[in-house]
C-alpha cells in the first residue's frame, strides 16, 4: 500500500511556490490561481514562471509570462505559455519558444520554434509549424520536426535545410545526431559546397564534422570544371577530395570531355586523377563522329599540366590502360597489352604485341604510336618487327615487313604505307580485268605502298630492290607468307561493345 501511495505521488503536479493565490469560481471554475514568483514541481522537472492556473484536479496547469522548464542540469526550455498536462508529461509550449539542451560545459543544442509539444513521456519534442535545431557546428531548420534529448537524434521534414560553414544541404527528409554531426540522408538530398561541390544523393550519411559520407542508390558527386561522379555505391571524403565507387561506376570529365566506367573505381580531385577496374572502360567524345572506346583489366586517368612553346601552362589528359587492351574507333580499332593516351598531342601509344586494323588492313610491331588530327586518325607508326597485311581475298593477303612501318589515313581509309629497314613485300599484282598476274617477292631498304579503295594502286622501291614474280600455279610453297606473317581477325573489336570480349 505504501508503495502505492508513493508512485501515486511521484505523478502529481505540485504547486511548490508563489507570491499570491486566489480563486475566481465564475470566471475560471476549479482553478488555482497563482501569481507572483511561482514554482511548480512534477517529477524531476520545475516549471517557473509569472502567473498561472493550477487546476490540481485533472493534474494540469497553464503557465503564462517569463515561462521556464527546467528537467535535470541538461534540458531548459522557455516559452511565453505552457500548457502542461501532468497525467500525459506533455508540455504545450507557445509562442518565442526555445529548447536547451547539454551539460553546463559543453556547448548546447537549442531548439527554436513558435509552437512545440515536449512529450516528457516518450522523451521527445516535436514542431509542426517550422522550428531551428543548432548546436556547435550546424544550423536546421524546418517546418516539422522532434528532437529526443536523450539520444541527441533529430527528426526534421519538409523544407529542410543545414547550414554549415562550409556547405548547405537541402532535403524534404533528414535525420540528423547533434552528438555525432551525422545527416543520415531518407529522400531526395542535396549538399552544395559554394559552387565547387555538389552531392546529390537518396540514401546514405553524411558526417558534417569531418565530411565523409556514405552515399547510396546512385548518388552523383558533382565537381568544379565539369567532373561528375556517379555509383550505386560511393564513399566520399571531401576534405581529402577522394571518393570510391562500387557498382556501376561513372566519372566524366566534360572539359577534357572524357567519361570512365567500370565496376569499381576511385577519384582524386587533385588533377582529377580516375582509376577504374573490372568491366573498365573509358570513352574520349571530344569528337563525336569518332568516339575512342578504350577496355582494359585497369584504366587510369589524370590532367597534366605542362608549359608549352609560347610559355603558356596548358592541361591536358593522360589516361593509362593495362592488360587485356582492346580499342575501337569507327576508323580504327587496337589491341594491345599496353596502353598509354596522351591528351597533350593527341597519340595513342601501344605496348607489347599491339595490332591495329583499318578497313582490310592489319598493322602491327613491337611497339605503335597513333596520331589523331582533328579527331581522326592521321596516321600511325610501328617500330620493330613491323608487319602489314592486306586481305585481298580469304586465301590471298599481300603483305609488307621491315623494321619500321608508317600507315598514313584519309578520312578512315589507309592511303599510303611506308615501310623501312630490311623492307619485305609479297603481294599479288593484277591486270587490268582483275586476273590475278601472280605473286610479286621484293627486298629493298625502303618500300612505299599506295591504296586505293581498299586494293593497292601501285608501289615505289629503291634502287636496290630486287624481286621475283611467281605465276599463280608456280608459287613454291610456304612463299605466300612473310616470316613474321600472322591474320588475327578473329580478335579484332567489332563494336564498341565488342571491346569487353576476352581474347587469347
Amino acid at each position: 500500500m505504501g508503495t502505492l501511495i508513493l508512485i501515486l505521488l511521484q505523478t502529481m503536479v505540485y504547486l511548490q511556490r508563489a507570491d499570491n493565490l486566489s480563486f475566481d469560481q465564475k470566471r475560471i471554475a476549479d482553478a488555482q490561481i497563482v501569481k507572483g514568483d511561482v514554482v511548480f514541481r512534477h517529477d524531476s522537472a520545475l516549471m517557473y514562471c509569472d502567473s498561472a492556473y493550477f487546476y490540481e484536479k485533472t493534474n494540469s496547469l497553464d503557465a503564462f509570462g517569463h515561462v521556464r522548464l527546467v528537467q535535470g542540469d541538461t534540458l531548459k526550455g522557455y516559452a511565453d505559455k505552457i500548457f502542461y498536462d501532468g497525467n500525459k508529461k506533455l508540455a504545450r509550449m507557445r509562442y518565442h519558444v526555445r529548447m536547451v539542451h547539454g551539460a553546463p560545459n559543453e556547448n548546447p543544442t537549442i531548439l527554436t520554434t513558435d509552437s512545440l509539444n515536449y512529450d516528457r513521456a516518450a522523451g521527445v519534442a516535436y514542431y509542426f509549424t517550422g522550428g531551428q535545431v543548432r548546436d556547435s557546428l550546424n544550423t536546421l531548420t524546418s517546418v516539422r520536426g522532434n528532437y529526443r534529448p536523450k539520444t541527441k537524434q533529430a527528426v526534421f521534414s519538409k523544407k529542410v535545410r543545414l547550414v554549415n560553414d562550409r556547405f548547405v544541404l537541402t532535403s524534404d527528409t533528414l535525420l540528423y545526431n547533434t552528438e555525432t554531426k551525422i545527416a543520415d540522408i531518407v529522400s531526395p538530398t542535396e549538399i552544395l559546397y559554394e559552387q565547387e561541390t555538389d552531392i546529390h544523393s537518396s540514401l546514405g550519411w553524411y558526417n558534417t564534422q569531418t565530411e565523409h559520407s556514405m552515399l547510396l542508390d546512385r548518388s552523383v558527386v558533382h565537381h568544379e570544371n565539369g567532373r561528375v561522379m556517379t555509383g550505386d555505391t560511393i564513399y566520399y571524403d571531401k576534405k581529402l577530395g577522394f571518393g570510391e565507387i562500387m557498382g556501376n561506376m561513372v566519372m566524366q570529365d566534360s572539359a577534357q570531355e572524357v567519361t570512365l566506367y567500370g565496376q569499381y573505381g576511385q577519384m582524386w580531385e587533385e588533377n582529377s586523377r580516375g582509376y577504374a577496374t573490372d568491366s573498365a572502360l573509358m570513352i574520349d567524345w571530344s569528337d563525336m563522329d569518332h568516339l575512342t572506346h578504350i577496355h582494359g583489366d585497369t584504366l587510369f586517368t589524370e590532367e597534366l599540366h605542362f608549359i608549352d612553346s609560347t610559355m603558356r601552362d596548358s592541361t591536358f589528359r593522360r589516361v593509362r590502360a593495362h592488360y587485356g587492351v582492346r580499342v575501337y574507333r569507327d576508323d580504327m580499332q587496337m589491341t594491345c597489352d599496353s596502353l598509354v593516351y596522351m591528351g597533350s598531342d593527341s597519340t595513342i601509344h601501344l605496348y607489347i604485341k599491339p595490332i591495329c586494323w583499318s578497313e582490310n588492313q592489319q598493322i602491327s610491331a613491337d611497339s605503335m604510336v597513333v596520331y589523331l588530327v582533328n579527331g581522326e586518325v592521321d596516321h600511325a607508326v610501328g617500330n620493330g618487327s613491323a608487319l602489314c597485311v592486306m586481305e585481298d581475298t580469304l586465301t590471298y593477303f599481300n603483305q609488307m615487313s621491315g623494321k619500321e612501318l608508317t600507315a598514313y589515313l584519309v578520312k578512315g581509309e589507309v592511303k599510303i604505307i611506308d615501310i623501312s629497314g630490311n623492307a619485305l613485300t609479297i603481294y599479288y599484282p593484277k591486270e587490268s580485268n582483275g586476273d590475278y598476274v601472280g605473286l610479286n617477292t621484293t627486298e629493298s631498304s625502303y618500300i612505299r605502298m599506295y591504296i586505293e579503295k581498299q586494293e593497292i594502286h601501285h608501289i615505289r622501291f629503291t634502287n636496290e630492290t630486287t624481286g621475283v614474280l611467281y605465276p599463280m600455279d608456280q608459287i613454291p610453297s610456304g612463299g605466300d607468307r612473310l616470316a613474321l606473317f600472322f591474320w588475327a581477325n578473329d580478335i579484332r573489336p567489332t563494336g564498341p561493345e565488342d571491346v569487353f570480349r576476352r581474347t587469347k
